[in-house]
């Protein structure tokens, strides 16, 4: 497809929008299983650790082969579609509100926290989606709730560098938001989150009349991060102060876990991307045809129309056959980035190969077919260690480290639990937190080797799932036994 404006289309029926507005209702989804985690919680830690089975669905639904390379209905009303955003943002919201106030009755050092940093974490991610989809509108209250969302995250600032950073720069060296080809994802992080800050910082400087400006200077007053960092810090530091320290610390892990989540799509969306022409062409985002990105994450699967028509909003947002394709949707590429970063860019790496975009952009006169993809792992393993050199020996520690992590996590959780409510010995509680990591990791190992034979994940994870639960009960019918309970 190319870069003209859809012809006019008659106007769609009502059953029509209504069937193409149900499917858009796959994007509750996540946030309805965090609403149901915040309903029935607190949990004792087996019942806890069964809301991760939405994510694995989730994750299996992102990774079937179910594609969605239909073109927008131009006639398709923008009305439904807008009050979908509105209840997503109110849902955020609710969500994060009820999150700090189920922590006034659930300490920092138990199971219901981690998933606060899974799952809610996940969820808060997926606000950032609908914030993105309302700053880039025009109605000021649009980009005030979307500011607010952010805020919700710890990263108002995303609003000013987002759009006046990242869509004027993007592909280019400038622009911190591009991951480079052969950079990893935990490289990334480590430099865009910092990098971004400061050139919103200086964004705002420079729109206030000095971007050389110092911190004292009364002009800050008017400076939109400031603001942002006033009012997200402030409402951090009002839940500590009136809910306590495991409210504040639910609030902080569900917002490092929303800017990982942001950063890991930001990573994939350009990865190895550079830009050869002066506007923002198609060919400078990643698009991935996935049905359950699509309309489960407000159309952002779309991202190389959004990049090169900024304001369309998002059930409008086109296929372009010229994108460079990721092979899977977001949710399995955030886990793959996360868990198996090489993986990824091998397979990007192959793309772009075979599209000749990135490095392997054919130079004028040269031949523009596919690369081989040896060639495209050799110039791959060649960035990396210009980026990265000596990273081997970083990644050193054997058999061993999983083991000592695990002991470590077992030791620092079950003090902290005694610390904070007593009851247990300590020796009997160590031995608890050891037993229940070792079920957590049985959990995973099972759920592996039984969809390594069924080929299917959500089985696997239920089937492992269900055992977990059998042996929580036995270990709270031993600890009765023992007077513990």
């Amino acid at each position: 497809m190319n870069a003209e404006a859809p012809t006019a289309q008659p106007s769609l029926g009502s059953w029509s929008v209504a069937g193409i507005w149900a499917r858009h209702l796959t994007s509750l989804y996540i946030p309805a299983a965090s609403l149901a985690f915040l309903w029935t919680g607190p949990h004792v830690w087996y019942v806890a650790i069964l809301f991760m089975l939405p994510l694995v669905v989730a994750h299996q639904l992102d990774c079937a082969p179910w594609r969605e390379t239909r073109q927008p209905d131009a006639s398709l009303p923008a009305w439904p579609f807008d009050l979908l955003v509105y209840l997503l943002a109110a849902l955020q919201l609710l969500i994060v509100g009820w999150t700090v106030q189920m922590f006034t009755r659930q300490g920092v050092f138990s199971v219901d926290m981690a998933l606060v940093f899974l799952l809610i974490g996940g969820s808060s991610g997926f606000s950032i989606i609908t914030a993105h989809e309302l700053i880039h509108r025009r109605r000021k209250a649009d980009q005030w709730l979307g500011r607010l969302l952010l805020c919700s995250v710890l990263y108002e600032h995303f609003y000013t560098e987002h759009l006046r950073g990242h869509h004027v720069r993007v592909g280019t060296p400038d622009d911190p938001a591009t991951a480079r080809f052969g950079e990893g994802y935990e490289a990334f992080f480590r430099r865009t989150v910092p990098a971004q800050l400061r050139s919103a910082w200086r964004l705002e400087a420079r729109r206030l009349g000095d971007e050389e400006m110092g911190l004292l200077d009364r002009r800050h007053l008017g400076n939109r991060v400031l603001h942002g960092l006033v009012v997200e810090w402030g409402v951090a530091l009002a839940i500590l102060l009136t809910f306590g320290l495991a409210s504040f610390v639910a609030f902080l892990a569900q917002a490092f876990m929303a800017v990982r989540l942001l950063e890991a799509v930001n990573y994939f969306e350009h990865w190895g991307l550079v830009r050869r022409e002066r506007r923002v062409q198609p060919v400078d985002s990643w698009d991935t045809h996935s049905w359950f990105t699509y309309y489960g994450l407000v159309g952002l699967s779309r991202h190389a129309d959004h990049h090169a028509w900024p304001a369309r909003p998002y059930p409008q947002l086109r296929v372009f056959e010229e994108a460079p394709l990721l092979p899977i949707g977001y949710v399995g590429l955030v886990d793959q980035v996360l868990t198996r970063d090489q993986e990824f860019q091998e397979v990007a790496s192959d793309e772009l190969a075979r599209r000749r975009l990135g490095p392997f952009a054919a130079a004028e006169g040269e031949d523009p077919s596919p690369l081989d993809p040896r060639l495209a792992r050799e110039r791959l393993r060649e960035a990396q260690k210009a980026l990265r050199p000596g990273d081997a020996k970083r990644r050193s520690g054997g058999a061993a480290r999983p083991l000592l992590v695990m002991a470590g996590v077992a030791l620092v959780t079950a003090l902290g639990a005694h610390w904070e409510s007593g009851g247990l010995d300590l020796g009997t509680r160590i031995a608890l937190h050891v037993w229940i990591l070792g079920v957590v990791a049985g959990v995973a190992m099972t759920a592996r080797w039984i969809r390594e034979r069924i080929d299917h994940e959500s089985l696997a994870f239920g089937v492992a799932f269900t055992g977990m639960v059998a042996l929580g009960l036995l270990s709270d019918a031993v600890l009765r036994g023992l007077g513990g309970a």
